[in-house]
């Protein structure tokens, strides 16, 4: 599937996630969101960037706004990766990899020469009417919570 563009609306979805509930990103409408897809638990960009929000989500809060993240990972998997790190929000596990293909971020990716299936690490920030209002393709996580919390 392609990706959603600037001013459309979502895909929506319903997942379980590390709360012990289900996710529905349209039961979130009348607020922001910074839906965030990330490659893996627990490995080295991916904990600076979950930290990241973490240490900023009151913030984001105040801006009126939630973070949910989403992987690929188990619920198991995220919920160790929540304790292990202290994390409030929610993370969504799209195991069937459903969630990553509607929003096009399922992409062939390349390391040392071989190529494969892989989640590429993009924000998407939703505005309260469920409309894509900013799309941050191929993190970088360095510096990324900054343009978040300035694109709120």
């Amino acid at each position: 599937m392609s990706t959603p563009t600037l001013g459309q609306a979502v895909p929506d979805f319903s997942a379980a996630a590390t709360s012990g509930k289900t996710v529905q990103l349209s039961a979130l409408r009348g607020r922001f969101v910074v839906l965030y897809f990330y490659p893996k638990d627990s490995t080295p960009g991916c904990t600076r960037e979950a930290c990241s929000f973490q240490e900023n989500v009151k913030t984001i809060e105040k801006k009126g706004a939630v973070v949910v993240g989403v992987s690929a990972d188990s619920v198991d998997s995220h919920r160790k990766f929540a304790e292990k790190y202290e994390l409030t929000f929610p993370l969504v596990s799209d195991e069937k990899k459903e969630i990553v293909k509607k929003y096009g971020v399922w992409k062939e990716k390349s390391l040392y020469g071989k190529t494969y299936m892989g989640v590429e690490r993009t924000t998407f920030i939703i505005d309260g009417k469920g409309m894509v209002s900013h799309i941050f393709p191929k993190v970088k996580v360095d510096g990324h919570t900054e343009e978040i919390l300035a694109a709120l």
